[in-house]
């Protein structure tokens, strides 16, 4: 039996502190808190050049049942679709038109936030409705 019970979940992009909040916001995670000495994060950037920042930013579930979530910067770009990719369970218990409705209306508040919608997959089975998006970089994920 494995013992690894926890896991953290690595995204490799161009803007980490952007994309960290970005998916706080979708996930209702926090960020960790500022450097001791800083009162907020736009505080210790501003005292420290682009060079000096940490290359990486982390966020997690406050109520610790989701995985770590880690944002770290990398100089390439994004080329191609994701291997893995995340599964926003926005629809969890709800079946036919209350499930998609709920569905559209996520995928809504996404998109106010910066997200992309690339197509809505309605299947015959009443689970199976799903919405794929992209996050602010391009990554691949998908509403069920």
């Amino acid at each position: 039996m494995a013992s690894v019970r926890q896991f953290q979940v690595t995204f490799d992009c161009a803007e980490p502190t952007r994309l960290a909040r970005f998916w706080c916001e979708v996930l209702g995670y926090v960020v960790p808190s500022p450097p001791k000495g800083f009162a907020t994060w736009d505080d210790f950037d501003r005292l420290h050049t682009p060079e000096d920042q940490p290359q990486y930013f982390p966020c997690s579930d406050p109520t610790g049942a989701g995985p770590r979530l880690l944002f770290q910067l990398v100089p390439e770009g994004k080329a191609v679709k994701n291997r893995v990719h995340l599964c926003v369970r926005a629809g969890t218990g709800l079946v036919g038109e209350e499930r998609l409705a709920t569905l559209e209306a996520e995928r809504d508040r996404l998109v106010a936030l910066g997200a992309v919608c690339e197509r809505v997959m309605v299947a015959d089975g009443e689970y199976e409705s799903c919405i794929v998006m992209r996050d602010i970089e391009g990554n691949e994920f998908c509403l069920d």
